[in-house]
C-alpha cells in the first residue's frame, strides 16, 4: 500500500499543472485539493485489480490517477456551502475556505477535465475500442447515473428517513459508482476473460458499499482528530445513514457480511487477487 500510495502521489504531482503556471491560483487549488492527503482507496484497488490481469504499472497509474483526479474533484464541489458547506478536509482548510468559493468550483471543474484528458493522452489498452470503453465507464460513475446523481438523492433526502432499498440504492451511486470504475479500470488495463471480469465487478459492487457503510460509522463514533473532517455532521445534517436507518450494531454486521461477500466473489483467482481481498479487510477494518 505504502508503495502504491507514494507512486500516486509522485504521478499526479507530475499531470497536474505546475502551480507557477497561469492561472496560477487556479493551478495551486487543484494540487492543495488532490496531493498531501487522503488514502488513494481508489488507485489502490486499480492496481490490485491490474494485479489480477498482469496490467503494467505504467498504464495502472494512469487509470488510477483518472479515478483519484475525478474522487478530487468530488470532494472540493462536496464541501462547498451549496452542498455539505463543510469547512475541513483531510485535515486542513478545505478548498473554499483556502481558496474562496469561485476558485474551488473552477478547481473541481478543471480536475475533471484533468482526468479525461489524461485518460485520452495515454496509451491504456492495445485495442482503441478497449481504451474507448474506459473512458465511457469513468464518465458514467461520475455522472447523473452514478456518482452526481447519488449526490442528488442525498440532497433530497436530507431530512427524511430512507428504506434500506432507496438507502443503497443512493450509496451504489454515490460512493459506488466510483470504486467500481477504479476496479474496471485498474483490470481493463491488463488481460482478463469475461468470467473473471464478472467476479471483479461483483468484488467491487461489495466493496464499494462497505465503503459507505464504515463511512456511516465513523462519521458517527470517530473522532475529528482521527477521521481528518468535521464528525457527526451526517446526524446534524439530518442526512439518512445505515446507522440512523439499522443502528451502530447492525451497520457493523453489515459491513463485515459485505466484506465476506468482496472476498467470496474473488474465489479462484488464486493468490493474484491477494492485494484485493486484502483491500477489502482494510476498507471494513479502517478507523479513519
Amino acid at each position: 500500500m505504502g508503495s502504491v500510495q507514494a507512486r500516486m502521489e509522485a504521478v499526479l504531482a507530475r499531470l497536474l499543472p505546475p502551480a507557477q503556471v497561469a492561472p496560477a491560483r487556479l493551478h495551486a487549488a487543484m494540487r492543495y485539493a488532490t496531493l498531501e492527503g487522503g488514502k488513494r482507496v481508489r488507485p489502490l484497488l486499480a492496481f490490485a485489480a491490474g494485479e489480477v490481469g498482469g496490467a503494467a504499472a505504467d498504464r495502472l497509474e494512469i487509470a488510477a490517477a483518472a479515478v483519484e483526479l475525478i474522487h478530487a474533484y468530488s470532494l472540493v464541489h462536496d464541501d462547498l456551502p451549496c452542498m455539505d458547506d463543510d469547512v475541513l478536509r483531510r485535515g486542513k482548510p478545505t478548498v473554499h475556505v483556502e481558496f474562496g468559493e469561485a476558485t474551488a468550483l473552477l478547481a473541481g471543474d478543471a480536475l475533471q477535465s484533468l482526468a479525461f484528458q489524461i485518460l485520452a493522452e495515454h496509451l491504456l489498452a492495445e485495442e482503441p475500442r478497449a481504451q474507448l470503453e474506459m473512458v465511457r465507464t469513468l464518465a458514467a460513475a461520475a455522472g447523473s447515473r452514478g456518482m452526481a446523481g447519488g449526490q442528488q438523492i442525498d440532497l433530497e433526502s436530507t431530512g427524511t428517513a430512507l428504506g434500506m432499498p432507496a438507502l443503497e440504492f443512493m450509496h451504489i451511486h454515490k460512493t459506488g459508482a466510483l470504486i467500481r470504475a477504479a476496479v474496471i479500470l485498474g483490470c481493463s488495463c491488463g488481460s482478463l476473460g469475461e468470467a473473471e471480469k464478472a467476479k471483479l465487478d461483483r468484488y467491487a459492487r461489495s466493496v464499494g458499499l462497505a465503503f459507505q457503510v464504515v463511512d456511516d460509522i465513523l462519521d458517527y463514533d470517530a473522532s475529528t482528530a482521527t477521521l481528518g473532517k468535521t464528525a457527526g455532521k451526517d446526524a446534524r445534517q439530518g442526512k439518512p445513514t445505515y446507522v440512523s436507518a439499522m443502528g451502530i450494531s447492525r451497520a457493523r454486521e453489515m459491513a463485515e457480511s459485505l466484506r465476506a461477500q468482496a472476498v467470496g466473489a474473488l474465489e479462484g483467482l488464486g493468490a493474484r487477487a491477494a492485494r484485493l481481498a486484502a483491500l477489502a479487510d482494510f476498507v471494513v477494518l479502517r478507523k479513519f
